[in-house]
């Protein structure tokens, strides 16, 4: 028989420790996001379904976007146990300077529309936590206003090469006297990807008011209401546009590129290099070759071709291949810290994310991205201290076993 008493006061008053109440909307409603498919539900409440679809979206059937998500969801972390993981350094070598992170924030187009505070909200981020930032040729802020933003964050521009080489032209130059530290060039795009959701949701840039859409800005009207007040939502590199995302590729972006078009590029711009969309070693081992100081493994996040190679997949391949002639980079299906720890170790220098952002942007704004980077921040300390690893720079194939 149990006996029985009723507490004392002093007994029950260190239970009864209440929540401190946060009062902004804003901050309640991202304390509640712990991961960033979290982030990813919020997300979706608080955005339109065209907008939303075209972040989250990939090509065709979403294979390629599928594959390289269960890839990182299938791979086994081996720990290596009784090592002292007191002192964590998450910090790496980019490009010869120091970031903060193991990962930089990716190109994304038209940020603005996910969120009114756009590109700015994540280059201030981006500074914020020390680690690069890419700005998209076609983002919705421009090249100027992006580095006025943030003027110590180390910022990079991604090129498109255009039909019109001028203007692509104009772009890098203007990088360059804005003081970007380095160029992207994006090579997986000869063509637009056909992004099925757009498509069934008659999208279209910037957002047209149809019937449907009109519907939409009633369960959103947050949404609508930044956007209809805020500066009109036009492109960093060019004047207007009102048609598809698809027509839009189609029309602005060059075909007839070769690797030889390198050499172009090489002759209008000093700095660092970059070269994005690579999906094969033997492209890595060309690219390289023809003079780019470091590569993205990537497939556009799924949204170019559908079923194309999963860019962790070919990693320990390329990096092989590529030895120590060039840094590589890996994005798609990164929703993790763990994520990024095991791409460090199969090989990459870094890793780049997009969607993972874009998330916190579209449910939070610049305070949702800042969410974002701080659950990958402590996804990839706890990762590394549970493997026994103190330093970036000690992750190795050795820590991860692909299926």
């Amino acid at each position: 028989m149990t006996d029985r008493q009723l507490p004392k006061w002093s007994e029950l008053k260190p239970l009864l420790r209440p929540k401190p109440i946060t009062v902004n909307p804003t901050e309640r409603r991202l304390e509640k996001a712990l991961t960033i498919p979290d982030l990813r539900a919020i997300a979706k409440r608080r955005t339109p379904r065209s907008v939303f679809d075209y972040t989250d979206g990939a090509a065709e059937a979403e294979i390629s976007l599928r594959r390289s998500r269960r890839l990182f969801a299938e791979l086994e972390l081996q720990p290596s146990i009784l090592r002292d993981v007191s002192d964590l350094d998450l910090g790496t070598s980019i490009l010869g300077g120091r970031s903060e992170l193991p990962f930089a924030f990716a190109p994304t187009g038209f940020t603005r529309m996910m969120n009114h505070e756009g590109e700015s909200a994540v280059v201030k981020v981006a500074e914020e936590i020390g680690i690069p930032y890419a700005l998209s040729t076609m983002g919705t802020t421009s090249i100027e206003d992006v580095a006025a933003a943030a003027p110590d964050a180390r910022k990079w521009f991604q090129l498109y090469v255009w039909k019109d080489r001028d203007a692509g032209e104009d772009l890098v130059k203007r990088s360059a006297a804005a003081g970007y530290e380095a160029l992207m060039l994006t090579v997986d795009v000869p063509v637009a990807g056909a992004r099925l959701r757009d498509v069934r949701n008659g999208f279209t840039i910037p957002p047209s008011l149809t019937a449907k859409t009109v519907l939409d800005a009633s369960l959103h009207p947050a949404w609508w209401a930044n956007l209809l007040t805020t500066r009109p939502l036009t492109f960093a590199s060019l004047s207007t546009w009102d048609g598809t995302v698809a027509e839009l590729l189609d029309k602005l972006f060059d075909p007839t590129m070769t690797i030889d078009d390198l050499n172009w590029l090489r002759s209008i711009w000093d700095g660092p290099l970059i070269v994005k969309g690579i999906q094969t070693v033997d492209d890595a081992r060309r690219v390289v070759d023809a003079g780019a100081d470091a590569i993205v493994l990537s497939n556009h996040g799924g949204r170019q071709l559908d079923r194309a190679p999963t860019p962790l997949r070919i990693l320990p391949e390329v990096r092989k291949a590529v030895g120590s002639d060039a840094e590589i980079y890996l994005d798609t299906g990164i929703l993790s810290g763990a994520d990024i720890v095991a791409a460090i170790a199969l090989g990459a220098d870094a890793c780049l994310v997009g969607r993972a952002y874009l998330y916190g942007l579209m449910a939070g704004g610049q305070r949702g991205v800042a969410r974002a980077a701080e659950i990958l921040t402590k996804e990839v300390r706890r990762t590394m201290a549970l493997l026994g690893v103190s330093r970036v720079a000690d992750l190795n194939p050795s820590h991860v076993r692909l299926p």
